[in-house]
């Protein structure tokens, strides 16, 4: 037998590769091995866009796209599209004899960008058209086809890579810029359905944060969705950046220019729930294929839309190969995992007997718990220097404590506690606030339990709560007072911060995502003005160690005078590694003015004030601008000495010491 030439030899994995005409799919060949089955049946395939979906290939020599899909009750699955016509029986894929449920086959000739559905036989005969579920990107709404797509990118942002394990720190300072791109600007404002492009957003985006100082931006769900109103919380495309703003690589050039500008890229990410679209994951093949059967567990009651199945190894591993596929090809810095509370309990926003409980008898849904670890050590496995940040609004213990030791594992909580308790205390009239200083006292009880961000965030400002400028009581100028005593107290309290857009200049309208923000008001001076002092926080925040190095360590925090509760009256420490550092924090939550306020602290030297909620730059009154605080020994041997400062009204100051042997910049 004479010896095959290389170009006759089989590649590997092919096996009796044949056409059966030059459009028809291939029978047999397959990018699956023995151990990616055995594994994305157990969920343990943390990879699986590598495999499934539309890729791009050669086979013998002829390019086109292969195809693979997940469909175990299904029986006919053909790729449909406008390339035949939609024709349902043109191009089959071929069901693997492993009983895995895949199907999957090669269409040659098949170009980049056409639209196509998966035209699936299911179960009790249903006939169903779905898009893809790993597709890397999809049709404008309100169309809902996928799209072929082979990502190319080159990215730039080495730099930001290499060094980013600092950024991302939790010793580093978080000042999070929390935008929808769909309405932050728009091209036209008088057109809801106008879009800026990636690349448009870039331009207008990286600037703004650099200016106002944020650390990172994160990103309301950009994973393609159909409906508008959901604001991307009810996704359908997880594998894929929106089309409303452009192309996958377009998105990763928004990101690498971030990355470019020392900006931190945050994603949402929605792994608790997705909705009944025909297209999308419900009722894949005519059965509950991701998610429950069960609609004591399978059902979100608050959002009409449908729970992942947990305990379905192959949706563990589509979900968790989902994480990674984000933080692997785009780059992000950390995701804020949504409804993390939905997923772990059983009994979420359910009555008695709407729920069973787990084998133990616990209302923890223990798959869902399982999943969570086996996430979260896969992302900090696999990407130690980003973050993975819960929003969990209950007392779940062990939220950011390792999976080694049976916590959940991720990097930061939302402290949702300390939101409501900060805007309950701050909205009310202060001559009321003297009886309810627990409110602003109480995160500090448990505060340590946990690496908590405290998060002013989108819904914060909908459904007829209100803007945050209108939260406040008061005129005009007291509202605008109490904001920046608000964000004084809140980029001094321990704790990564997040901002919703609009709140740093005092938007003055709900926020709506049909409409781009008011940015008209930056006319006013005093809307500016806010803009301004918030600005100025975000550079006190990242420029004083002590806000940040032992922000979830008790050692970085100490309240110093608490004892003046009808004043409203308030001090701390925020300390840092090293003693110089140290800063002290005074509110006045009042608008009366108090002259020379004593304060006591160990502390040796000169003190002087570096931040002034009140400063005529912020829009406040400058009273007391410029001045010098004085300082008196009063027990030398214990080291305490009594700082006596004006505070003007409805104001907060931070104060740092300096050595007095040298001169004060």
């Amino acid at each position: 037998m004479a010896k095959k030439t290389k170009s006759e030899k089989k590649p590997s994995r092919y096996e009796d590769i044949h056409f059966v005409d030059s459009t028809r799919p291939v029978w047999n060949y397959s990018l699956f091995s023995d151990e990616d089955i055995q594994n994305f049946q157990g969920g343990t395939h943390y990879s699986l866009y590598k495999l499934f979906g539309p890729h791009r290939i050669k086979v013998l020599k002829s390019e086109g796209y292969y195809f693979a899909v997940w469909a175990p009750n299904a029986t006919l699955v053909t790729v449909v599209g406008d390339f035949n016509n939609w024709d349902t029986h043109s191009h089959p894929l071929y069901v693997r004899l492993d009983k895995s449920g895949i199907w999957e086959g090669f269409i040659p000739g098949l170009g980049e960008f056409e639209n196509y559905k998966y035209f699936i036989k299911g179960y009790g005969g249903a006939e169903l058209y779905k898009g893809d579920p790993f597709a890397r990107h999809w049709e404008t709404r309100p169309a809902t086809s996928s799209k072929t797509k082979d990502i190319k990118y080159k990215w730039n942002d080495r730099p930001w890579m290499r060094k980013r394990k600092k950024y991302n720190s939790l010793s580093a300072p978080w000042s999070v810029y929390e935008l929808h791109l769909g309405s932050w600007t728009k091209p036209d404002p008088n057109d809801k359905d106008s879009f800026n492009s990636y690349e448009e957003i870039g331009n207008q985006l990286i600037p703004y944060i650099r200016e106002m100082g944020f650390t990172h931006v994160e990103l309301m769900p950009v994973m393609e969705h159909p409906y508008d109103a959901s604001w991307g919380y009810q996704g359908t495309g997880y594998y894929a950046p929106t089309s409303r703003f452009g192309t996958p690589e377009e998105f990763m050039a928004l990101v690498d220019r971030l990355h470019q500008a020392n900006i931190g890229v945050i994603l949402d990410w929605v792994p608790s729930h997705f909705p009944a679209d025909a297209h999308g994951l419900f009722m894949f093949d005519g059965t509950h294929t991701y998610e429950y059967a069960d609609m004591r567990k399978g059902f979100h009651p608050d959002w009409n839309s449908y729970i992942f199945n947990y305990r379905r190894g192959e949706v563990r591993s589509f979900l968790i190969s989902n994480a990674r596929y984000w933080f692997d090809l785009y780059h992000a810095d950390g995701m804020r995992v949504d409804a993390v509370s939905s997923i772990l309990r059983l009994d979420y926003s359910r009555e008695e007997g709407q729920w069973e409980p787990n084998e133990k008898g616990g209302n923890g849904n223990l798959e869902a718990i399982a999943f969570v670890q086996d996430l979260n050590a896969m992302v900090y496995r696999d990407f130690p220097d980003v973050q993975m940040i819960a929003e969990e609004a209950t007392d779940w213990p062990g939220i950011t404590k390792m999976t080694t030791g049976g916590g959940m594992g991720f990097g930061m909580k939302w402290m949702m506690g300390w939101m409501h308790d900060t805007l309950d205390y701050f909205s009310m009239d202060p001559l009321f606030r003297k009886d309810h200083q627990d409110k602003f006292t109480f995160s500090m009880m448990y505060y340590f339990n946990e690496n908590f961000m405290l998060p002013l965030s989108h819904d914060e400002v909908v459904h007829g709560k209100s803007p945050m400028i209108y939260k406040m009581p008061g005129d005009e100028w007291q509202k605008f007072a109490n904001l920046r005593l608000l964000y004084t107290y809140m980029f001094t309290h321990p704790g990564g911060k997040l901002l919703f857009m609009g709140d740093e200049f005092g938007q003055t309208s709900e926020w709506n995502f049909q409409k781009e923000l008011d940015w008209f008001l930056l006319n006013y001076e005093i809307h500016k003005k806010l803009q301004v002092c918030v600005s100025q926080l975000n550079r006190l925040l990242t420029s004083e160690p002590a806000l940040h190095e032992l922000q979830f360590s008790a050692e970085g925090f100490e309240w110093v005078d608490l004892s003046h509760y009808n004043e409203c009256v308030v001090s701390y420490l925020r300390k840092g590694k090293k003693r110089k550092d140290n800063v002290l924090v005074i509110l006045n939550m009042t608008p009366v003015e108090r002259i020379d306020w004593v304060v006591h602290t160990r502390s040796k030297g000169q003190w002087k004030v570096i931040f002034d909620s009140d400063s005529m730059d912020y829009g406040g009154s400058g009273r007391f601008a410029g001045q010098i605080p004085g300082v008196r020994i009063v027990d030398k041997k214990a080291g305490v000495s009594e700082i006596k400062v004006s505070l003007p009204a409805l104001s907060g100051m931070v104060l740092k010491q300096f050595d007095s042997r040298t001169p004060k910049k």
